[in-house]
C-alpha cells in the first residue's frame, strides 16, 4: 500500500490517542509520504469533529508559521490555519499544564477578538481590521505529538498546528489604539531576556496574518466567525516550558503574560 494503511480516519484516532496519552511518536509522513497539506486539513478536520461531539467548544483559529524564519526552516511558503477550542484555554495565573502536554513551548503572540464574520476571498489586512473588536497580548504553549518538533507541512497541519494551550493578557485594546507592526515584545526566561520581536514579524503586520486565515478557510468553504479568538502565529522563536521555570512575554502596551513552568508531570 506505501503508506503502512494510514487513513485520515486513522491518522486522526492517532493523533488524539498521542495527545490523551501524552506520547510522541514519528512523523507520519515516513510511512505516508503522500499525506500533504491538503490531506492534514481533511485530518485536522476530522480531529476538530471529535472534539466537539466529546463537548469541547470551537472559539477560534491559530495560525502557525506565520513568520519568515520559521517558513524556510520547515520548508513551506504560506502560514497554516488550526483550530482552537475551549480545552485549549489557560486561564491567566495558571502554570503551564506539564501533565497535558508532552514538550510544551511558548511563544509570544498578538491576538485578535473578532466583533463580526470576516469571509474570504479576496479579504485585505484592512478589511480584516475592521472586523476586529479588541487586540490582545497573547502566550501559545504549542506542543506536537511528533517526536523532537520534527515534522513535514502535511503532519504539522494533520496535528492541528502543534495546538496545546494558550492564555490571553491583560489589556485589551481597540485596533485604533495600536500600531501593530511596531508593538514590540520581550521574551523573559528566568529572569533573562532571551529574544524580542515587533508585531512586523507576523507576515509584515498581524493584520495581514488575520486576512491569510479568512481567505484560507474560504478555500474550505469556512469563514472567521464573530466572537472567535484568532492567535496571529509567534513572533518569536518558542522557548521551552521546562517544569520550575517562569516565562513571561513583556508587551510594550498590551501588558505582561507570565506562565510558570510548573511541576514535572
Amino acid at each position: 500500500m506505501g503508506n503502512h494503511g494510514w487513513t485520515v480516519d486513522t491518522v486522526a484516532t492517532e493523533l488524539l490517542a498521542c495527545e490523551a496519552e501524552r506520547r510522541d511518536r514519528v512523523k507520519f509522513t515516513d510511512e505516508w509520504p503522500e499525506l500533504d497539506v491538503e490531506t492534514g486539513y481533511k485530518i485536522q478536520d476530522e480531529t476538530l469533529r471529535r472534539r466537539l461531539a466529546r463537548g469541547e467548544k470551537l472559539i477560534g483559529v491559530k495560525l502557525g508559521l506565520t513568520s519568515r524564519a520559521k517558513q524556510q526552516r520547515m520548508g513551506v511558503d504560506t502560514p497554516f490555519v488550526a483550530w482552537l477550542t475551549d480545552a485549549m484555554v489557560l486561564p491567566a495565573g495558571d502554570p503551564v499544564p506539564q501533565a497535558k502536554l508532552i514538550h510544551p513551548r511558548i511563544e509570544p503572540e498578538i491576538v485578535f477578538v473578532l466583533r463580526e464574520r470576516l469571509e474570504g476571498p479576496g479579504v485585505t489586512a484592512a478589511t480584516a481590521m475592521a472586523a476586529v473588536e479588541s487586540v490582545l497580548g497573547g502566550a501559545e504553549i504549542i506542543d506536537s505529538r511528533y517526536r523532537d518538533f520534527r515534522f513535514t507541512g502535511g503532519d504539522v497541519v494533520a496535528d492541528n498546528a502543534s495546538s496545546g494551550a494558550f492564555v490571553t493578557g491583560p489589556i485589551a485594546l481597540p485596533p485604533s489604539a495600536i500600531d501593530l507592526a511596531m508593538e514590540g515584545v520581550l521574551v523573559e526566561v528566568d529572569g533573562a531576556i532571551v529574544d524580542s520581536a515587533t508585531g512586523a514579524a507576523v507576515q509584515g503586520h498581524p493584520a495581514e496574518a488575520l486576512a491569510l486565515a479568512a481567505n484560507d478557510l474560504a478555500t474550505r468553504g469556512l469563514a472567521l466567525e464573530a466572537g472567535w479568538i484568532v492567535l496571529t502565529g509567534g513572533m518569536t522563536d518558542a522557548v521551552f516550558a521546562l517544569p520550575g521555570s517562569s516565562v513571561a512575554c513583556h508587551f510594550s502596551s498590551l501588558g505582561s503574560v507570565t506562565l510558570h513552568g510548573g511541576e514535572p508531570a
